[in-house]
């Protein structure tokens, strides 16, 4: 069978819904274990948390493109976006990958955004960094749905397009037909059109936003 590229689009409300409840029961978990003391200074730390909040998430999506070019894909190839009418930041790898690559890409924020910064604010009693791990945990939600979904698929080669909430699957298999949880199946295609390669693009409301949320963290400093 001759490969096609299968389209694949993601559900940013289903996602966030999933996301904030990972997020509720990180923060119980941390409520039980610790308990008022933890909870009084988190409350303490919360307005640096607020202002870094957004390096925080654009983090996390340096840390997908790294992943990528650790791993085979080009820098020239990768683009960046923020999106909050859809509900997400992103990072476009704009060429073919390999199964191991986008994987490997998948749990490099969950890692070393979440999991080792987690332990180190637990360690050093960091509560702000505790904070923003946990809060990029949470963020791993769509992370970790297509980490759950492509691993069951076998031979495939992964690449995203001008689409910021899709991605495609180059495979000989019909994949038209597999159940994905969290993803709506849009189609194939024998070419992919990659034409729109700006590096950074952020719409609108995305940066009323941004300026909103760092004015409100600086307020909050200084208040």
């Amino acid at each position: 069978m001759k490969k096609k590229y299968y389209l694949f689009e993601m559900k940013p409300d289903l996602l966030n819904i999933y996301s904030i409840i990972l997020m509720g029961i990180l923060g119980l978990l941390l409520f039980l274990i610790y308990r008022e003391n933890t909870i009084n200074n988190l409350s303490n730390g919360w307005d640096l948390t607020f202002l870094l909040m957004i390096p925080y998430f654009i983090l996390h999506e340096i840390f997908h493109s790294l992943a990528y070019c650790l791993h085979g894909a080009s820098f020239k190839n990768i683009t960046y976006g923020a999106h909050i009418e859809k509900g997400i930041l992103c990072c476009l790898c704009k060429q073919n990958i390999t199964k191991k690559n986008i994987l490997i890409s998948l749990l490099y924020p969950f890692f070393f955004l979440g999991i080792v910064t987690l332990i180190i604010g637990l360690i050093f009693n960091i509560y702000p960094l505790v904070v923003l791990s946990v809060l990029n945990i949470s963020g791993c939600t769509g992370d970790f749905i297509m980490f759950y979904d492509l691993v069951k698929l076998k031979d495939f080669e992964f690449s995203e397009f001008d689409n910021p909430i899709a991605f495609t699957l180059y495979s000989k298999e019909d994949l038209s037909k597999v159940n994905l949880i969290g993803l709506k199946y849009l189609g194939n295609t024998d070419k992919l059109e990659r034409n729109d390669l700006k590096k950074i693009r952020i719409s609108n409301l995305s940066i009323i936003c941004f300026l909103i949320i760092t004015m409100l963290g600086i307020i909050n400093l200084f208040l």
